[in-house]
C-alpha cells in the first residue's frame, strides 16, 4: 500500500526521464533554474528561495515567512557513441569479423526535470520545509536490431525524491539542518540480438542456425521499482555579513528494484514470469561551498562537490522465486561498471543590476565517474565543462522569476572497450568512444506568502 500511494504521488507530481551526460554517472545536478544560472556554484551556502534546502537544509533559516518555489529544467542532449563491433568465433574463421552499423548516434531523448519546494519559518530559530525533486536519472536507448544492442539496447533509471527538512539557527553565525530522504525509483535494463545475426546465419552449421534466434530478439530484460530511505545534514557559518560557508552531506540510498525478468537467456523463449530484483545503491554526496558579497551589487560563489560513486561496482540480478532462469540461476551478473568517486568544481557570480533585475553566470568542471577500462555503451560517462548564464526578475513584491541557460561539453578521451558472449557461440567486442554535448534551459518561479 505504501508503494502504491507513493507511486500515485510520483506520477502526479514528478516522474521524469533523463539522460546521463549532464552529471557524473547518472546523477542529476538540475535541482533549480536559480542555481543553474551560476552552474550550481556555491549552492550549499546560498538561500535565494525555498529550493535552497535541496542542497543544504540549514539554509532554510535564511528564508523568512512562508515561501514556495517551483519550476523545471529542459534537457536537450546530443550523445554519440561511435565505434566498431567485431565478432570472434571459430565458426566464422580465425580472424575477427567487423560488422557494419556500430555507431550509436543521439542515444538520449530530450527530457524535463521538474521540481517543487516549500518553506515555513516557525520562529526566529526554527524553519521547516519540503522538497520534491530528482537527484538521479538515466535513459539511453537503441533500436532492438542495432549492431551494439547486445551490450544494452535500453537502460533507464528514474527517481523522485521527497525531503521533509528542519533547520535550527543556533546563533547569528551558525545554523544547522537535517532531513529525511524518501526516494522512489524505477529501473529497466535490457539487451537484444543485433540484426547482423541474420546476416551471419548462412555461414554457420545447420544445428547452430536452428538454435540462433533472429535479430531483434530480446536476450535479457529486467524491470522493477522500490522505495528507499536515507538522510541529509547541513550546516552554515556566517563568518561576517559579507562571507558565508556552507556544508552538506546526503547519505546513500539503497533500492532493491523488485520486478520481473524476461528474454531468451532467462526463459529459453518460454512465456513464463520470473520474479527478480536488482539492487541499486544511489551514492552519497557532499558539498562545501562559499558565498562572498564583494560589493553591494556583486557576489562570488564557489563549490566543491564529491560523490561516492565507487559503490556502483556491478549490477547483479537476483531470483528468489520458485521459477528460476535457465540453469536454475540464483543470480546473474548483468553489467560491470566499476565506477570511481568523482569531484565537481564550480565558480559563479551574481550581479544586482537594479531593484528588478539581477544576472548570474558560472563555470564548472565535472569529472567523470567512469573508469576508462570499464566504461560501457549504456553509461558512456566522460568529463564535462559547464558554461551557464541566468537572470532573475522581480515581477512583483512577492513574486520572482528566474531564467537560465547552460551549455555542457564533454571533454577529454572517453574510450569504450566492451565485450559480451553471444549465446556461447562467439565473443562480441565493441571498441569506440563516447562524445557529445547538452543544452539546458530552465525557469523557476518563487513566491513569498
Amino acid at each position: 500500500m505504501q508503494k502504491r500511494l507513493l507511486t500515485l504521488a510520483v506520477t502526479a507530481a514528478l516522474l521524469s526521464s533523463t539522460t546521463q551526460l549532464h552529471a557524473a554517472g547518472f546523477q542529476l545536478a538540475e535541482y533549480s533554474a536559480t542555481g543553474l544560472g551560476r552552474a550550481f556554484a556555491g549552492e550549499a551556502a546560498m538561500a535565494d528561495n525555498a529550493s535552497a534546502q535541496a542542497r543544504n537544509p540549514a539554509m532554510l533559516t535564511y528564508l523568512e515567512g512562508r515561501q514556495l518555489s517551483t519550476g523545471g529544467i529542459y534537457v536537450m542532449p546530443n550523445v554519440d557513441v561511435t565505434g566498431d563491433v567485431s565478432i570472434s568465433s571459430p565458426l566464422l574463421g580465425p580472424d575477427p569479423v567487423v560488422m557494419k552499423g556500430g555507431d550509436a548516434l543521439d542515444v538520449a531523448d530530450d527530457a524535463l526535470v521538474p521540481n517543487f519546494y516549500y518553506s515555513n519559518q516557525l520562529n526566529d530559530q526554527w524553519t521547516w520545509g519540503l522538497a520534491v525533486n530528482s537527484n538521479y536519472g538515466l535513459a539511453t536507448e537503441l533500436p532492438a536490431t542495432h549492431a551494439a544492442a547486445i551490450f544494452g539496447n535500453k537502460t533507464s533509471v528514474t527517481t523522485v525524491e521527497f525531503n521533509p527538512n528542519i533547520a535550527y539557527r543556533i546563533n547569528d553565525a551558525v545554523s544547522v539542518g537535517a532531513g529525511v530522504r524518501i526516494v522512489y525509483g524505477e529501473g529497466e535494463i535490457g539487451a537484444s540480438l543485433p540484426g547482423w545475426v541474420d546476416g551471419i546465419k548462412p555461414a554457420l552449421p545447420a544445428p547452430v542456425q536452428a538454435v540462433l534466434p533472429p535479430g531483434g530478439t530480446e536476450l535479457k530484460s529486467m524491470k522493477g521499482d522500490d522505495v528507499g530511505y536515507g538522510w541529509q545534514l547541513g550546516a552554515s557559518w556566517q563568518i561576517n555579513p559579507a562571507h558565508r560557508l556552507g556544508f552538506a552531506y546526503h547519505s546513500g540510498v539503497q533500492l532493491d528494484l523488485d520486478g520481473h525478468a524476461s528474454g531468451v537467456l532467462y526463459t529459453g523463449g518460454q512465456d513464463v514470469s520470473i520474479e527478480g530484483y536488482l539492487p541499486l545503491e544511489l551514492p552519497a554526496f557532499a558539498e562545501i561551498a562559499s558565498h562572498h558579497q564583494l560589493t553591494d551589487n556583486w557576489a562570488m560563489h564557489a563549490s566543491v562537490n564529491w560523490t561516492d560513486w565507487s559503490v556502483f561496482d556491478q549490477l547483479v540480478a537476483y531470483f528468489p522465486g520458485d521459477v528460476k532462469p535457465k540453469g536454475d540461476l540464483e543470480s546473474d551478473l548483468v553489467k560491470e561498471e566499476h565506477f570511481e568517486d568523482n569531484w565537481r568544481f564550480a565558480l559563479g557570480t551574481t550581479y544586482q543590476v537594479n531593484n528588478d533585475w539581477l544576472v548570474r553566470a558560472g563555470v564548472a568542471l565535472d569529472k567523470t565517474a567512469a573508469n576508462d577500462e570499464w566504461r560501457t555503451t549504456t553509461i558512456p560517462d566522460s568529463d564535462r565543462l559547464w558554461f551557464s548564464v541566468g537572470a532573475g526578475y522581480q515581477a512583483t513584491k512577492n513574486l520572482n522569476v528566474d531564467f537560465a541557460v547552460t551549455y555542457i561539453k564533454a571533454t577529454g578521451d572517453a574510450p569504450i572497450n566492451e565485450q559480451q558472449n553471444l549465446l556461447g557461440l562467439a565473443a562480441v567486442n565493441f571498441n569506440g568512444e563516447a562524445s557529445g554535448d547538452v543544452w539546458l534551459a530552465g525557469i523557476q518561479m518563487s513566491y513569498k506568502m
